[in-house]
């Protein structure tokens, strides 16, 4: 406020502009933000490692830019109040679940499945963005029932319009991100519910379920199934991937073959490096000890994130972190299953390492809701 001729002018000075700064950023959980920046150095430096000097050199350009797009996100997500999220959890939900129907019958399938929507050089996958959509909509339920103190009856259409996405993603079909989905809502919801029933017919609805997914199931989905269960039998074919995978993560030995010097890598020994198999590349490029030093910083980011849950104000708040914590950790322990011979090749990401904008997105989203959340902890 300043004085002018005996007028009194309401400009903001630069102790208010400062203040207004300070207030933004009161309570902002820099801890977190560092894990995120972490993560990311590491996802850009491996994609250049992997793409530089190929064909596919663009990618690290186009995944700089979806970085930038998700960091955006992430600080917008912080900055609005997470309980403003729980009156349009449901109208998400069901958004996503058109996205999913309209990439069924308008768009074309993409090496055997139709997953993706096309927009001109764009691609984006709605089942990527269901994996928030559910976990929003999963803490709604949970707080609703809690609040309300509903029977399992009245739940039970809301319990169904949440498993729907995961059998329209396995109807495309896409078994890694179905699994996905059905595993974190199992996990959050064993944690938060009071009665175990609905997890235990929803556990052997899934069972019973499985033939009917072998069915749907393509060609080349079965013989990786297959090959899993017997590597032997097709060395050189449905096998080849993970064959490769094993061989460049046991090359990196103790510290590894350096920088950008990754053999199995360079020599396109290694298929699909960018995105389902970028724990290789760096297994190979830093070895032993550089897989446990990434292991380490995705384990101390899922604590964090649990941390920030135990501690939330609201059960809205604390299922919305565990089900984070849970989509980190289980893209995690599938993938590096995957990528080691301990589980069938089925697409899963590794959570900001692998390429994709529609998983970068995701899941600096899905941190940002988290430190929303860690930002107004001490809330009421």
């Amino acid at each position: 406020m300043r004085r002018r001729q005996g007028v009194t002018l309401l400009i903001p000075g630069p102790r208010v502009g400062r203040s207004r700064v300070r207030l933004l950023f009161a309570d902002f959980d820099w801890g977190l933000l560092l894990l995120v920046c972490v993560l990311i150095g590491i996802g850009l430096a491996n994609l250049y490692s992997a793409t530089y000097a190929t064909a596919h050199s663009a990618k690290f350009n186009q995944q700089l830019v979806w970085m930038c797009l998700g960091l955006t996100s992430y600080f917008v997500f912080t900055f609005i109040d997470y309980r403003n999220w729980q009156r349009w959890a449901w109208i998400a939900h069901i958004g996503v679940i058109v996205a999913i129907l309209a990439v069924r019958f308008f768009f074309e399938a993409v090496k055997g499945s139709q997953r993706w929507i096309m927009i001109g050089p764009l691609r984006m996958q709605p089942t990527e963005l269901a994996k928030l959509a559910v976990v929003i909509s999963l803490a709604r339920l949970l707080h609703d029932w809690d609040e309300m103190e509903s029977t399992l009856s009245a739940m039970a259409p809301k319990i169904g319009l949440l498993v729907l996405p995961v059998l329209l993603i396995a109807w495309q079909p896409d078994l890694g991100s179905a699994s996905v989905l059905g595993l974190i809502i199992l996990s959050v919801s064993l944690l938060l519910v009071k009665t175990i029933w609905p997890i235990i017919v929803l556990m052997f609805g899934g069972l019973a379920s499985l033939p009917l997914l072998w069915e749907r199931m393509h060609g080349y989905q079965q013989s990786r199934v297959l090959a899993f269960l017997d590597p032997d039998a097709d060395p050189t074919g449905a096998a080849w991937q993970t064959s490769q995978s094993v061989k460049a993560v046991g090359s990196g030995q103790i510290s590894g073959k350096g920088f950008m010097e990754a053999t199995q890598n360079h020599f396109n020994f290694l298929p699909e490096h960018w995105t389902d198999f970028p724990f290789s590349v760096w297994a190979e490029e830093w070895g032993f000890l550089g897989s446990v030093g990434l292991l380490i910083v995705f384990l101390v980011l899922i604590f964090w994130v649990v941390n920030v849950g135990l501690n939330a104000p609201t059960k809205f708040g604390q299922a919305i972190c565990l089900g984070v914590a849970s989509m980190i950790f289980l893209h995690t322990l599938i993938n590096i299953l995957m990528v080691t011979g301990w589980a069938p090749v089925v697409g899963v990401p590794l959570p900001l390492i692998s390429y994709g904008g529609s998983s970068v997105l995701t899941m600096l989203t899905g941190l940002g809701l988290v430190s929303s959340i860690s930002k107004r902890r001490r809330a009421g």
